[in-house]
């Protein structure tokens, strides 16, 4: 069953979620990150199995419409195992750069490793960041993107702002996130899938169904497609945008900073 949908954290209470569970705020970060070291080693095979691949396609359509050009300075928050990264490297090309952003050290290693053994050296750097707080000049990117990520961020309107602050002028925000089924079938579909079979997939190969079913929780947690796109106008943002992938399992947000 659905559970209630929580769009927005609030940075002057104590608390927030934490998939579903309410967790003092400044516990958050470290059950997040707890998640992420666990699953870091398995993280690749396991988003092909839960996506039956179609994550590739989400990740490419993002690329696409992200308007990359050689050159271009790219920031990759939540950048992980570097799948966009690795793709944003080969399009900037020589005179271009990516930065690879990660909270978590345990993801941000398997990240490099990747990237490195696929000889994608020459124009990436790696920044323990958090989101909220990014650690760069501003308007320093000519595009932002945060792809499966802003779910987990603990106060996601802090890291908006902060993502609007290190955009260039003219710069895009690209979020890649799931969000709600467009389509109740579908959305009850989604919820026997995630509740049901997504957390023994995440035991069998993970070896940590707990973590698969905070990540199942956390999207149910997650603000809808028009709660994000008026966060996003909040923080700065203008012409914003979504398109959803898969009936709204996955939506792309688009913003401009002007």
């Amino acid at each position: 069953m659905s559970q209630p949908h929580q769009p927005n954290d609030n940075s002057s209470n104590d608390s927030t979620h934490f998939g579903y569970q309410t967790v003092k705020t400044e516990e958050k970060e470290s059950k997040v990150a707890g998640v992420f070291h666990s699953v870091a080693q398995q993280y690749d095979i396991m988003n092909d199995l839960m996506s039956m691949g179609i994550h590739r396609l989400w990740k490419r359509f993002t690329i696409d419409a992200s308007g990359v050009r050689p050159g271009n300075k790219v920031l990759d928050i939540a950048g992980g195992t570097g799948d966009l990264t690795a793709k944003f490297s080969k399009l900037v090309g020589r005179e271009g750069k990516v930065i690879l952003a990660d909270i978590n050290s345990s993801m941000l290693d398997v990240g490099r490793t990747k990237l490195r053994d696929k000889g994608l050296v020459q124009n990436i750097d790696y920044v323990q960041a958090n989101a909220e707080y990014l650690p760069f000049e501003d308007n320093t990117f000519d595009i932002v993107t945060i792809a499966f990520g802003l779910r987990n961020v603990t106060n996601k309107e802090r890291a908006l702002a902060s993502m609007y602050r290190v955009l260039k002028p003219g710069g895009r925000l690209l979020v890649l996130e799931f969000s709600k089924p467009e389509h109740e079938i579908i959305n009850k579909l989604y919820d026997f899938y995630s509740f049901s079979v997504l957390p023994k997939m995440g035991e069998l190969v993970a070896k940590d169904g707990d973590s698969y079913k905070y990540l199942a929780e956390s999207i149910r947690m997650h603000p809808d497609q028009e709660t994000l796109k008026s966060m996003m106008e909040e923080a700065g943002f203008e012409h914003t945008s979504y398109k959803n992938l898969t009936d709204g399992i996955v939506a792309l947000h688009k913003g401009y900073k002007f």
